[in-house]
């Protein structure tokens, strides 16, 4: 039996709609890092997220 691969949790907070430049208004993710994050190793998982966070910054929706 094979050991499941350490992943991070979803940053998914169910608002699920992609902007005109493909990245949720949820989660800052674009489509496809949504559609494959299931099969991402935790590397590319935190890779993600580091974007994520970078977008959620820009973001005129959050506020300091």
């Amino acid at each position: 039996m094979t050991k499941p691969k350490p992943q991070l949790k979803s940053p998914c907070v169910n608002v699920c709609l992609l902007n005109d430049e493909d990245i949720c208004v949820g989660c800052y993710r674009t489509g496809k890092e949504i559609s494959q994050w299931g099969s991402m190793n935790k590397a590319s998982q935190q890779a993600v997220m580091k974007k994520v966070r970078e977008r959620e910054a820009k973001s005129s929706l959050v506020s300091d």
